[in-house]
C-alpha cells in the first residue's frame, strides 16, 4: 500500500517552529509521506533558510514566494497559487498549524477541493474579532475534519461552537515539542556573548501585532516605555522588518533600546530562556517563557492562550505605558517564580497527533 501524502503548508516563523515537529514525527512512520509547501508569506529568503537550517526542516517541495501585501491580498494570492498545487498532487490529507494566513488560504483551497484537513491548535480564542489571526482561527476550525488542541481552553470553546465531539482532540503543543528537542542545542548559541549580555540581566522585547505596530500613536507609546524600562535592565528588541519600518517612520527614539535583527530560531529560545523578562504581544512566545520559567507580559488586552496565565509565567497587562511599566518593575525587583506545565506539554503532542491519523488512515484512503 502506497504511503498516505500529508500536505503540510508553513509561511511564517510560527508555522516553522510547529511544523517541524510534525514532519519529525511523520518521517518516523512509513505508512505516511510529505509534501512541504512554503507560502513565503513572511520572512525573507534568508531568514526563512535560517529556520530551515535551525529546525532542521527539508527544502519544500512548492516555494509560492507570495509578496507583500494586505491580509486580503495576501489570502487571494495564495489560494490562487495552491489550487495547481494540490490538483496535481492531491494529498490524502491537509495539515495546517496556527493562525496565520497561509493557514486560512490553504484549508479553504482544500475544503472546496475536499481534501480533509487537520487544524492543529485548534480552538485557540481571544474573543477579540479585530484580530486578523481570530478570523482565521474560527474559519479554519470550521472547514477542518480533525481539530487537535493544544490546552483544554481550546476543546472547551469548540465545545460551545457546536463541534462534534468526534473531531476534537486534546494532543498537548506542538511547539513545546520543538522547544524542548532542540533547547540542549540552543544552549550552544553564542547569542549572549555577541551582545554583551549576562543570564538574567537582561529583558527582551518583542512586537508585531498590527493593533500594536500599525497605529502610530500605539506604536510610539510602547517603545516609549520599553526605553523606560531600559533603565533598570537592558533591553533587547529583536525587530520585525514591518515594526523597524514603522519605528522609523515615527521618527520614534530608540536609543536606550538594543535593536537587533529578526534572529534565527536557536538564538532566540537561548535569548528568551536567559532573560529576567519578556515583553511580548506574540502568542508562541507566551507557551515559551512558561516552559522556560521565565516571566512573561503580553502586551495585549487578551490572550487566546489562557493556560500560560493560570499555569504558567504569563500575566496580561494591556497595552497602557503606566501598567506596563509597574508591571515590569515588580517582575525585575522580585526574584523569578516558575509556573506548572499544562496538560499534556511533554514534547509527545506531535507523536499523539499522528496516532490519531494513523487510526483513520483507512478512511483517509477511500475520501
Amino acid at each position: 500500500m502506497a504511503p498516505i501524502k500529508i500536505a503540510c503548508v508553513v509561511g511564517a516563523r510560527p508555522n516553522f517552529i510547529k511544523m517541524a515537529a510534525l514532519t519529525h514525527e511523520i518521517d518516523r512512520r512509513p505508512q505516511f509521506s510529505y509534501e512541504l509547501i512554503h507560502t513565503g508569506q513572511h520572512f525573507s529568503s534568508e531568514m526563512s533558510q535560517q529556520f530551515f537550517d535551525d529546525l532542521g526542516l527539508p527544502e519544500p517541495s512548492h516555494y509560492l514566494g507570495v509578496g507583500s501585501g494586505s491580509q486580503t491580498q495576501q489570502t487571494a494570492e495564495i489560494m490562487q497559487m495552491i489550487e495547481p498545487v494540490f490538483e496535481q498532487s492531491r494529498p490524502g490529507l491537509l495539515l495546517v498549524v496556527g493562525d496565520v494566513t497561509s493557514t486560512l488560504a490553504a484549508a479553504l483551497v482544500a475544503a472546496k477541493l475536499s481534501i480533509p484537513i487537520a487544524h492543529v491548535e485548534a480552538g485557540l480564542r481571544s474573543g477579540d474579532r479585530r484580530m486578523p489571526e481570530e478570523i482565521n482561527r474560527i474559519v479554519t476550525d470550521s472547514v477542518s475534519d480533525y481539530l487537535f488542541a493544544s490546552e483544554q481552553s481550546g476543546m472547551d470553546n469548540l465545545r460551545n461552537e457546536g463541534v462534534p465531539e468526534e473531531r476534537l482532540f486534546l494532543v498537548g503543543n506542538v511547539m513545546i515539542d520543538t522547544l524542548l528537542r532542540f533547547r540542549d542545542r540552543a544552549q550552544e548559541s553564542s547569542v549572549l556573548s555577541d551582545l554583551g549580555l549576562d543570564s538574567r540581566a537582561y529583558a527582551v522585547a518583542t512586537l508585531h501585532r498590527p493593533s500594536n505596530v500599525d497605529d502610530n500613536e500605539q506604536l510610539g507609546r510602547l517603545v516609549e516605555v520599553l526605553e523606560e524600562i531600559s533603565h533598570h535592565t537592558p533591553v533587547v528588541f529583536p525587530v520585525h522588518p514591518r515594526t523597524r519600518q514603522q519605528i522609523e517612520s515615527l521618527g520614534a527614539s530608540t536609543k536606550g533600546l538594543r535593536l537587533t535583527p529578526p534572529l534565527g530560531y536557536l538564538d532566540f529560545i537561548q535569548l528568551e530562556a536567559n532573560a529576567q523578562l519578556v515583553l511580548t504581544d506574540s502568542g508562541g512566545i507566551q507557551e515559551e517563557t512558561t516552559i522556560l520559567g521565565v516571566p512573561c507580559l503580553t502586551l495585549r488586552e487578551n490572550t487566546e492562550r489562557p493556560a500560560t496565565i493560570h499555569e504558567g509565567t504569563n500575566r496580561l497587562t494591556g497595552v497602557e505605558p503606566a501598567a506596563i511599566l509597574s508591571a515590569a518593575l515588580e517582575v525585575l525587583a522580585a526574584p523569578t517564580t516558575k509556573g506548572s506545565t499544562p496538560q499534556l506539554w511533554d514534547a509527545k503532542a506531535s507523536g499523539r497527533i499522528l496516532d490519531v491519523i494513523e487510526d483513520h488512515a483507512q478512511l483517509l484512503l477511500h475520501q
